[in-house]
């Protein structure tokens, strides 16, 4: 009895936020689509909105400057941004479904750390690999964090706060083999290496672009496909099994989703912070914990920040520019501060 009324209600809270999704999905694309335009006209060449439309859409201006300007140099920033923040989001909304803790991200919980030293390795001592190789050796990294947090901190059952504190020990290992590198390494490839840890889009072309996107095209969609499981697994492993879910594969699935995403997510753009902890909570606070609402709507916020932060590290102190990762982390900070305070008093 008490397992049919489980099941009937997390239907009912899932019919309930499903209508609730495409309305805040419609009002954050027209966000986005305004944070974008504002991106694209602010810098040391201002252009007017119209003429960013005209000029994306392929319409003549009769200023060919228009078109290097923002084809070339501001339109595949923009978009790396973008992507980049749906990357972090969804794979932070991924891992606080599967560990059940509103805490983990990918950058807290260390997956980002994996990812940053495999990454760093490849920028410094193979400076002349492909740009193509930076998401397969980030996602190697990352996959390898993701196996000894979760080989830890489920070996004799785990908790919220124990899973938090292998990662954070586990991501310290990582930062010091990351110096470590940087220490020894090519003053040009450490340059290099600076620039990307800081979590910058800063000179990103078309390149990254289609270096990323296979890696969306491909796990976005299992993110989706999964959700509906992810809200199975939050109902405890007992009633998923009794249900008939096959727990250890889902969860290794989702796993998996949530690495390839945080990888490809740090290969391109660096350690863009806190993104994967934001998101998911601004996300629940506008859809609720369904995750088949929660995923796209995450997906959105984490992509309009990245903008926004890009657009204010690039405009706020001109003509200096600072990475966004910096922006990200001066507003995740002190939020994931409040949010330990808030989770401690809870729990007291």
């Amino acid at each position: 009895m008490k397992l049919d009324w489980l099941v009937i209600r997390s239907q009912s809270i899932s019919w309930r936020l499903d209508r609730r999704v495409p309305q805040i999905l419609l009002s954050l694309t027209v966000v986005l689509a305004i944070a974008i335009v504002i991106n694209l006209g602010r810098g040391e060449y201002p252009i007017a909105p119209l003429d960013i439309i005209k000029t994306v859409l392929g319409i003549d201006t009769g200023n060919p400057q228009h078109s290097f300007v923002i084809n070339t140099l501001r339109l595949p920033r923009t978009l790396v941004a973008f992507l980049v923040g749906v990357a972090l989001a969804i794979s932070g909304t991924i891992f606080q479904g599967l560990t059940g803790n509103p805490l983990a991200d990918p950058g807290i919980i260390g997956i980002n750390a994996g990812a940053s030293l495999a990454a760093v390795t490849v920028i410094v001592l193979f400076p002349s690999a492909p740009i193509y190789t930076l998401p397969f050796s980030a996602f190697a990294g990352a996959l390898l964090m993701a196996a000894l947090i979760y080989s830890l901190a489920w070996s004799n059952g785990s908790s919220p706060i124990l899973l938090i504190l292998i990662g954070i020990g586990l991501s310290a290992i990582a930062i010091a083999g990351t110096n470590l590198l940087i220490t020894f390494g090519q003053i040009s490839d450490v340059s290099n290496a600076l620039v990307w840890l800081a979590g910058s889009v800063y000179g990103r072309t078309w390149e990254q672009v289609f270096s990323l996107l296979p890696w969306l095209i491909i796990f976005v969609p299992m993110a989706l496909i999964l959700a509906r499981h992810l809200d199975v697994l939050n109902l405890g492993d007992d009633i998923a099994k009794g249900l008939g879910s096959p727990v250890e594969w889902q969860r290794s699935l989702l796993i998996l989703v949530g690495v390839a995403l945080a990888g490809a997510g740090v290969a391109t753009a660096g350690t863009i912070s806190f993104i994967g902890l934001i998101a998911p909570h601004l996300g629940r606070q506008l859809v609720g914990t369904n995750h088949q609402g929660l995923i796209p709507t995450s997906a959105m916020l984490g992509g309009i920040i990245v903008v926004l932060a890009d657009l204010v590290g690039r405009t706020m102190f001109a003509p200096i520019e600072i990475p966004c990762g910096v922006v990200t982390a001066a507003i995740g900070a002190p939020y994931f501060v409040y949010l330990l305070i808030r989770h401690r008093q809870k729990q007291s």
